[in-house]
């Protein structure tokens, strides 16, 4: 019971969509990590709209977020 619990709640703290575009390992990386930024982003806009995250601080996360999937995609697909 405990672990059908566990898997609600992270389907619902973390939902994945499904890929619809060609499916090749770089591109199905690249999504992921894009989901996974823009669930990120999401969490620190919440947190600066409830007041737990001073402005400042909201937008230097969501930078260094952004630099890190700008180099996931240097990486993924400049290597091409």
């Amino acid at each position: 019971m405990h672990n059908v619990s566990t898997k609600i709640k992270e389907n619902f703290l973390y939902p994945i969509s499904p890929y619809h575009g060609s499916l090749t390992k770089d591109t199905v990386i690249f999504n992921a990590k894009l989901q996974e930024f823009a669930q990120k982003v999401g969490f620190i806009a919440n947190l600066h709209t409830g007041g737990k995250l001073p402005p400042k601080e909201a937008y230097e996360q969501v930078e260094n977020l952004w630099r890190e999937l700008k180099e996931t995609k240097m990486t993924i697909f400049e290597a091409e």
